[in-house]
């Protein structure tokens, strides 16, 4: 594979990482899911990576100097944290291109925001959701250590969220 670096998101990022965002989660659901529309809103906050910025860390995966992937993590207690214990890390929007898919770029994302809430913030898990029915990216962070967590569970008028925690401590 062709070198992958991985650093923070800086603002003129922004533009690519929205487009990427918007990418993986219509591609993605179009292939596996079907039934779920992303609507007009949903698009809306998922291009705005700036105000991500501001309540979270976000991670840019470069592929050979091309933006390739995306993931975000936060802070314990942060306002936005959809986190169901203390002390925990909320790890949300990993998404690649749809044309780099399958090359392995969520790894290095998932090891860089993983090491973050570990090392830097010293937390005591790092909690996620996953759109239920969404096995694929059940699957990936099952395979990483990641548990089902029901108690963590969210169920929204448009969405139901399985919980998902990987615990370091």
């Amino acid at each position: 594979m062709a070198e992958v670096r991985v650093r923070l998101a800086e603002p003129r990022d922004d533009q690519a990482l929205g487009e990427i965002l918007v990418a993986g989660y219509v591609t993605a659901y179009a292939r596996k899911m079907p039934q779920v529309v992303v609507g007009d809103a949903r698009r809306a906050t998922l291009r705005d990576v700036a105000a991500k910025r501001n309540v979270a860390t976000v991670l840019v995966a470069e592929l050979d100097g091309r933006v390739a992937g995306t993931v975000a993590v936060g802070k314990p207690a942060s306002p936005e944290s959809e986190a169901w214990v203390a002390n925990a890390a909320d790890l949300r929007h990993l998404a690649v291109a749809p044309d780099l898919q399958g090359r392995g770029l969520s790894r290095p994302l998932l090891d860089e925001a993983e090491r973050i809430a570990r090392e830097d913030w010293k937390v005591d898990a790092i909690c996620l959701h996953v759109r239920r029915g969404n096995q694929g990216v059940a699957r990936l962070y099952q395979s990483r250590g990641y548990l089902r967590a029901p108690s963590g569970d969210l169920t929204y008028p448009e969405v139901e969220l399985d919980a998902y925690i990987l615990r370091f401590k």
